[in-house]
């Protein structure tokens, strides 16, 4: 078997790896770099991404984030795609308000530890405890060789148990381990992470001492996170109020256990831009459908104190009027390096006017140093190779047998 990362040796993001055995060939990810654009970024020179040959059996995506499925915007429909449902199911609700959203041609489901055959490879998929919802790592077997490749994950989120499974009970004589490092020369060798319960309850002592309007910023596709908003919202005795987008997302995953419209408590917003959608795209039954439990905006006044609101900055503008945000509070709930970004300094001043105070509560959808050693010492590969990582040369400092690639460099297992 040969092995060809087309880009990710030495970044976050932007993750391509090939793989080939008997001359035919398998993709795991085609993402977008964290820095680029869907449009200045070329597809990699994969024979098959823009025309047929039958020789590229399949791209496998292991999550619903860009960084590793971007760049199937742009191939040609007949490449079979393996990916799970709950992710294709965020993909395809994020399609009515976003047309944009990638497509798939041709699809195959993976499903935990469920074994696909493709020409000459096996490929076992193991879901993974990540900030994407029903992500993977794949194990691929060809020639009689074994390569694990992580995708992204980590230990401290609502699935948590899927790391210590893993850890406990690892698929052996592991050849090559393709491993992400995203938080490598982020954090401490010892750091650990809060988890979802951690946050949830600092969640609870944010609600419980607002005096007003208290607005959450995350993604809503953060499904492990919008989990932890609701339980602390029921806990705390608030109202959770999603934007429509969010609340089509979980109602789309069919997944009965997760917060959706009919729950107690969980309310609709119809935010401005998202009204012009449906009017652009003539949506009226789809947006009626949700009406049961929709917040109008001139009833958000009398509710404010005991509601929890998602909030996006493009909401921003209509919030400031009518007393909403009086006493209230913003809970950012992401990543905080963006905020320091030159995009966001107008949202400073749009704090400080409207005297929202800004708390930050998150923890990170990747796995800390030291839970990064536990997986590698359980699977205990011949190679480690390093991956989706802005600090590959740590990894020499911190990992057994390590085995540094450049972009583009083909090699055999």
């Amino acid at each position: 078997m040969k092995i060809c990362i087309h880009c990710g040796t030495k970044q976050i993001g932007g993750s391509c790896v090939e793989l080939e055995s008997d001359g035919k060939r398998l993709l795991i990810d085609i993402g977008i770099p964290l820095d680029a654009e869907l449009a200045e970024t070329p597809l990699p020179a994969v024979s098959g991404l823009e025309s047929y040959d039958p020789d590229l059996l399949g791209i496998a995506i292991s999550h619903a984030h860009l960084d590793h499925y971007g760049l199937a915007a742009k191939i040609q429909q007949d490449v079979p795609v393996l990916i799970s449902d709950g992710a294709l199911r965020i993909l395809d609700a994020a399609r009515l308000f976003f047309p944009d959203t990638v497509q798939f041609g041709k699809t195959i489901e993976v499903q935990h530890k469920k074994p696909i055959a493709l020409g000459p490879f096996d490929i076992t998929p193991y879901l993974m405890d990540h900030s994407a919802y029903d992500a993977y790592g794949f194990l691929i077997e060809a020639d009689g060789k074994r390569v694990f490749y992580t995708g992204d994950f980590r230990g401290h989120g609502r699935k948590g148990k899927l790391l210590e499974s893993l850890i406990q009970h690892p698929p052996g004589e592991i050849d090559v381990l393709l491993m992400e490092g995203s938080t490598i020369g982020r954090t401490g060798h010892d750091n650990v992470y809060p988890s979802e319960n951690d946050l949830e309850q600092r969640f609870i002592e944010h609600f419980n001492a607002a005096k007003g309007l208290t607005l959450v910023w995350t993604s809503g596709q953060n499904i492990d996170r919008l989990v932890t908003i609701y339980r602390a919202c029921r806990q705390a005795g608030k109202k959770f109020i999603v934007d429509l987008y969010t609340a089509n997302i979980l109602k789309a995953i069919g997944n009965p256990c997760l917060p959706q419209p009919g729950w107690k408590d969980f309310k609709i917003y119809v935010p401005k831009f998202q009204r012009i959608i449906i009017k652009k795209r003539g949506l009226f039954d789809f947006a009626r459908s949700f009406s049961f439990c929709r917040v109008y905006p001139e009833k958000l006044p009398e509710m404010a104190e005991s509601s929890v609101m998602l909030f996006r900055p493009s909401m921003a503008r209509e919030l400031s009027k009518d007393g909403i945000l009086g006493k209230g509070s913003l809970i950012y709930s992401l990543w905080s390096g963006y905020l320091k970004e030159d995009r966001y300094t107008w949202l400073h001043v749009w704090l400080k006017d409207n005297g929202l105070a800004l708390n930050h509560c998150h923890t990170s959808g990747h796995a800390p140093v030291i839970d990064l050693q536990r997986l590698a010492k359980a699977l205990g590969p011949q190679q480690i190779v390093p991956i989706h990582s802005f600090e590959p040369r740590q990894y020499e400092n911190l990992f057994d047998r390590v085995v540094m690639k450049k972009d583009g460099e083909r090699w055999t297992v």
